[in-house]
């Protein structure tokens, strides 16, 4: 059977998790990326062709060289919209591409849960062809507010603004490394930041669980640590399926972020794909599931069994360090495997000895990843807390 994969530049995702499950599951993968060199340098046995997969209509003519596809899926934010069309021109089972657009534009997002009375956010769109000082006089902005690109990931440019001054100047900032963006404005939702994990084939949606985030102090919003949580209460759980269901996402897997404030669920964003950052690979570890391979079995049409059969009773939890000054990273822990009494410890650097980066204020500071899964939440937190007080990053401005 053909899977087409479409990406951008290389993730852990895919080269450790839907690559190993494709190839497990006996699947012949292509993978469609506007990065092919990138790609072929991760994984040089997997055919990997250049396309530009941001225009669907290039996707579908890439698609129909060679093989008829069984099934067209990606994991990146970006793409879904072009996936989901590309599998209803060839008829193959995927995502509602009205549904996946609309959980990518965050403005568009906000009218169709306001418009649904699942819930109401005061927002504001700011186009990309108009100043954002021309469309914010006068409309009565409630501070404080948060500004992010409207089709924004992982946190980037997403910034907290007290008053106008300091909102009007959030915006020149992001639009200057953005020429061209369009931005949202909306009022900030208080409560504690959590996600739902969630996977579907259609008929059947089964919860995974999901995470309590922490995050950094305003007014930024970089996730530092995630701790896993198996149930939310149920009765916040039911809020955001009834939101997503408003949204129309109920297929392949969905990584939702939402705040709970006295016991009302509000959503912040809905990536349509499986949640990233090395949390997707702690998550198939951790449940003992083959996470994988359900999400792309959901794409060839497979129905998932009424029961996952996930392990429970664990903890799990997982931390960044973040760099917090651009310059070169000069001294650095190196990759670690690690069984720490009933804890299992993993790290991985996110870069290189001798690269220079900037400060993005996302998760593009991540100097390093660590998961832990453990028999309690306090062993995890031992755990991690020690391997962390004996590393040591270094950046030389």
């Amino acid at each position: 059977m053909q899977l087409h994969l479409l990406a951008l530049n290389p993730t852990d995702s895919v080269t450790q998790g839907f690559l190993p499950a494709a190839r497990a599951m006996g699947l012949d993968v292509t993978v469609l990326t506007d990065q092919p060199a990138a790609h072929r340098a991760v994984y040089p046995d997997t055919e990997v062709v250049g396309c530009d997969v941001r225009d669907f209509r290039a996707v579908i003519a890439a698609a129909s060289r060679g093989p008829a596809p069984d099934a067209v899926f990606t994991n990146s934010d970006h793409l879904q919209a072009q996936a989901a069309l590309a599998c209803d021109w060839f008829g193959l089972p995927g995502k509602d591409w009205r549904a996946a657009l609309g959980a990518k534009d965050k403005a568009r997002m906000r009218r169709r849960l306001a418009d649904a009375g699942a819930d109401t956010v005061w927002a504001a769109e700011l186009p990309a062809d108009r100043e954002p000082s021309d469309v914010l006089d006068g409309i009565g902005v409630p501070y404080p507010c948060v500004v992010k690109p409207r089709e924004g990931v992982a946190g980037e440019d997403v910034v907290l603004a007290d008053d106008a001054d300091a909102l009007l100047r959030h915006c020149e900032r992001i639009r200057a490394r953005r020429p061209g963006a369009a931005l949202v404005v909306e009022e900030f939702l208080p409560g504690d930041l959590c996600t739902l994990e969630t996977l579907g084939d259609g008929t059947v949606l089964h919860v995974l669980g999901g995470f309590r985030t922490q995050l950094s102090p305003p007014p930024h919003f970089i996730e530092e640590r995630l701790t896993f949580v198996p149930d939310h209460p149920a009765p916040v759980v039911e809020q955001v399926l009834a939101q997503l269901a408003a949204l129309g996402v109920g297929f392949g897997a969905c990584h939702t972020e939402f705040v709970v404030h006295e016991g009302r669920a509000r959503l912040i964003e809905v990536n349509y794909r499986a949640i990233g950052d090395q949390c997707d690979l702690l998550l198939a570890e951790l449940l003992g599931i083959p996470y994988f391979e359900l999400v792309l079995a959901t794409h060839l049409g497979r129905p998932l069994p009424d029961d996952l059969g996930a392990r429970t009773g664990r903890a799990a939890r997982l931390d960044y360090p973040c760099a917090d000054r651009p310059g070169t990273l000069t001294a650095a822990p190196g990759p670690a495997d690690l069984g720490l009494g009933d804890v299992r410890l993993t790290y991985r650097p996110a870069r290189d000895i001798g690269e220079w980066r900037d400060v993005h204020h996302s998760n593009r500071d991540f100097l390093g990843i660590v998961r832990a899964i453990g028999d309690s939440q306090e062993s995890v937190d031992r755990a991690v807390d020690g391997f962390l007080a004996g590393c040591r990053w270094e950046i030389t401005p």
